[in-house]
């Protein structure tokens, strides 16, 4: 029988790459609530200031899908081209063990399983600033949903490196 998490990671294998055929309003209106709302503790100190003026371009490859984030005077703003100074690319699961803080972002980086193209003082800026953020600033199913898909595809891969 799976577990919740195995259920939302085959369900995830399915689902995820429909994402690139929504349109791209729909995924700029979900994605700036979203960050908006993760990430406004971050932004209300001024953590974000570093996109000011400009522009990452973020790609999850296996999926077909980027967008370009930028630090906007109502938060992050998500645009569909703009003129990139910086590039994370990589596929959705590495996200998901960044996200869930199961796999070391340096690793993640040092094995090129993410890869940083164009600035990439900018890009190690951002890696750290992602790194910085306080998983208590989530609410907290959130990040136990986080941890547990996190946990289920370490499983999957015969890994199990929490590292915070």
């Amino acid at each position: 029988m799976l577990k919740p998490a195995g259920l939302a990671l085959r369900l995830g294998e399915r689902l995820l790459p429909l994402g690139r055929h929504l349109p791209f309003v729909l995924q700029q209106q979900a994605l700036q609530q979203l960050t908006g709302w993760l990430f406004a503790a971050a932004l209300a100190d001024g953590r974000f200031e570093l996109l000011r003026g400009r522009w990452l371009r973020l790609e999850v490859s296996d999926l077909g899908l980027a967008w370009c984030v930028s630090r906007g005077p109502a938060g992050l703003q998500v645009a569909a081209q703009a003129p990139v100074d910086v590039c994370i690319r990589g596929n959705w699961r590495e996200f998901l063990l960044l996200a869930s803080r199961r796999e070391d972002p340096d690793t993640l980086f040092f094995r090129r399983r993410l890869l940083i193209e164009g600035d990439t003082e900018l890009g190690l800026a951002l890696k750290n600033l992602i790194d910085s953020l306080d998983p208590d600033d989530l609410p907290a199913p959130l990040w136990r949903l986080l941890g547990d898909l996190g946990d289920e595809l370490c499983a999957v891969n015969g890994s199990s490196r929490a590292w915070k």
